[in-house]
């Protein structure tokens, strides 16, 4: 028997998904190489007494020189207020996304007001928030902002992209407006809530970094306002490779996360 599964096992070259796949993996990371070689060049030929720029190396040398303690707090902190207001604004723009799709009529003020959410610039409402809340709260909401209509968008999108011949046959079958979205528009709208979540997740990062600038204990955002008024330009750097970091990373999870439950999607899609 197991000589018989060895003769039908498939013996041919991968197919063309997992080469292009993999090909992608390798530009990527060529690229990646290619850009701290030549960061590494400039920053040691083009700036080399500025400290403007500082090379991959110094910035390494920094952080490590900084250390765990250092990194880890203020990492801690950055990361619980964005997944707070990651989860806050997306659970809200999902349920104002099915809003729509059960009761339309509130699709256009509603959506009016979520086009001026996205409009505000957050430089000029984050003291506003500073005095109504106190503590991470300012973070936390000022992060569920910056993802609120990205995924109310993505939701909104995928409920209209429903199969309309399945919706017939809910309909047909005495099914209603909730119906048909349990039914048929939930699963249609999540390659499309994917994609939005995906994006999202580094907009929560980046908010919750914006808030912390208004000042805190602890933070990514705080402790690079704390090196620059210190003039620590290597750390200041270091931060700011961590918050990246931190994003991509973000960006890298939700994006297998929609790959692993919607396999059905399009590439392009999910």
């Amino acid at each position: 028997m197991s000589s018989t599964r060895e003769t039908l096992r498939p013996t041919g070259p991968p197919g063309p998904r997992r080469l292009h796949v993999s090909s992608n993996l390798v530009g990527g990371s060529l690229g990646l190489i290619g850009l701290v070689i030549a960061w590494q060049i400039v920053g040691a030929t083009a700036f080399p007494n500025s400290h403007v720029i500082p090379t991959p190396t110094a910035i390494l040398t920094s952080m490590a020189h900084d250390g765990w303690s250092f990194y880890w707090p203020n990492f801690r902190t950055t990361f619980s207020e964005a997944f707070k207001g990651y989860v806050l604004g997306n659970a809200l723009a999902i349920a104002v996304a099915m809003l729509f799709a059960v009761a339309p009529v509130f699709e256009k003020p509603l959506l009016q007001l979520g086009v001026a959410s996205y409009c505000l610039p957050s430089v000029a409402i984050l003291p506003i928030f500073a005095i109504i809340w106190s503590g991470e709260t300012p973070k936390v909401v000022l992060a569920a902002l910056s993802v609120f209509f990205t995924t109310l968008i993505g939701t909104l999108v995928g409920l209209k992209m429903a199969d309309p011949a399945s919706l017939d046959v809910v309909h047909a079958f005495g099914g209603g407006a909730r119906q048909k979205l349990t039914k048929v528009r939930l699963r249609a709208a999540l390659p499309s809530l994917f994609a939005a979540l995906r994006i999202a997740a580094p907009a929560a990062v980046l908010g919750a970094i914006i808030g912390e600038f208004i000042g805190g204990n602890s933070g990514l955002g705080v402790a690079m306002i704390n090196s620059e008024t210190n003039l620590d330009i290597t750390r200041t750097w270091g931060i700011a490779l961590v918050a990246t970091g931190t994003a991509g990373v973000a960006y890298a999870v939700t994006s297998l996360v929609g790959r692993l439950v919607t396999p059905w999607a399009p590439k392009g899609v999910r």
